[in-house]
C-alpha cells in the first residue's frame, strides 16, 4: 500500500519515526516532507502535498502531522476527494475508514505520545473500508459535497 506522509516543524520528529513502524508494516512511503527541522514552515504546505498525492491516486492513504492535528485535518479536506480527520484514539482510527472511508489520517504531535501515534496508525493502515450499504448512503452525500 501507497502512503504518503507528511509534517510541518511541530510533527518532523514523530513523522520521522512512525515512517519505520510504515515500513515494518510493509508499505510503500512517499515522504512529502518536511525533510529538516524548520521552525518557521507551514503545515499548509506539507498537508495540501499529502492531499493531492492522495486524491490523484498516487498514494491510496496519506497522514500528516502538525501540533494539534486540527491545521491539518482543514487543510486537507479542502481537497476534493479527501476525508480527512484528526484523530486521538483508535477507535476512530479504524472505524473512520471503515464506516466513512477517511484517507487521511490527521495527527497531534503535541497532543498524542508515540506509542498512542503508533498504535493510531497501525489502526488506520490495517483498517478496510466496509461498503455496507447504509455506509455508501451516507458517503454518496458526501461526495456529492465536492462537486
Amino acid at each position: 500500500m501507497r502512503i504518503a506522509i507528511g509534517a510541518d516543524h511541530a510533527g518532523y520528529t514523530l513523522k520521522e519515526e512512525l515512517i519505520k513502524i510504515l515500513e515494518s508494516l510493509n508499505c510503500d512511503i512517499e515522504d512529502i516532507g518536511a525533510y529538516k527541522l524548520d521552525p518557521l514552515d507551514d503545515y499548509p504546505d506539507f498537508a495540501i502535498k499529502v492531499a493531492n498525492k492522495v486524491a490523484s491516486g498516487d498514494c491510496v492513504k496519506g497522514i500528516v502531522i502538525c501540533g494539534s492535528g486540527v491545521g491539518a485535518s482543514i487543510a486537507t479536506n479542502k481537497i476534493r476527494g479527501i476525508r480527512a480527520s484528526v484523530c486521538h484514539d483508535t477507535y476512530s482510527a479504524s472505524q473512520g475508514v471503515e464506516h466513512d472511508d477517511m484517507n487521511i489520517l490527521c495527527l497531534g504531535a503535541r497532543i498524542v505520545d508515540f506509542k498512542l501515534a503508533k498504535d493510531l496508525v497501525e489502526n488506520f493502515i490495517n483498517a478496510i473500508y466496509s461498503g455496507e450499504e447504509r455506509h455508501e448512503r451516507r458517503l454518496s452525500k458526501i461526495k456529492a459535497l465536492d462537486n
